[in-house]
C-alpha cells in the first residue's frame, strides 16, 4: 500500500532539512502503517514549553536546527499511540535513509527514553 503526505504534514516539514525531508517522503511511499507529521523544526520557545510541560527533556533538541522530525502513527484515519505501530514505521524510515545514504538515528533505539515517533539526521554527519 501506498501514501501520501497531507498538506497538513508538508507543511510541518518546513524548515526542516531537505536531506530528512527526502527521507520522510521516501518513508511515507514504503510504509505499511499511515503516519503524519506531527512536528518538524521548533522554535525556542516551543522547546522550552515541551521541557516545562515535561514532553521533552532538552533545549538542545535536534528540533531547533530542523534536523529532526516527529511522527503520529494512523489508522483508519485516527492518529495511534500504541507501540507496536512505531517499530513499523521505522523500518520504512530506516530503508528510506539506507536507499538515499542518508543516515538517520530513531528515537525508539534509544537506550533511554525511548522516542517511537522520532526521527533525526544523525549528529555525526549533521551537525
Amino acid at each position: 500500500m501506498s501514501f501520501r503526505l497531507s498538506q497538513r504534514s508538508r507543511a510541518r516539514l518546513t524548515g526542516v532539512h531537505p536531506d530528512l525531508v527526502a527521507v520522510v517522503e521516501a518513508a511515507i511511499r514504503r510504509t505499511a502503517v499511515d503516519f503524519v507529521v506531527t512536528e518538524g523544526r521548533r522554535s525556542p520557545e516551543r522547546q522550552r514549553a515541551l521541557v516545562k510541560a515535561g514532553a521533552s527533556r532538552t533545549l538542545n533538541s535536534r528540533h531547533l536546527t530542523g534536523h529532526a522530525v516527529d511522527v503520529a502513527a494512523l489508522v483508519e484515519g485516527r492518529v495511534r499511540w500504541d507501540w507496536p505501530l512505531y517499530p513499523r514505521i521505522a523500518e520504512a524510515f530506516k530503508a528510506a535513509a539506507g536507499s538515499l545514504g542518508t543516515p538517520i538515528v530513531w528515537g525508539g533505539d534509544w537506550k533511554t527514553l525511548r522516542d517511537g515517533p522520532h526521527f533525526e539526521l544523525d549528529r555525526k554527519v549533521y551537525r
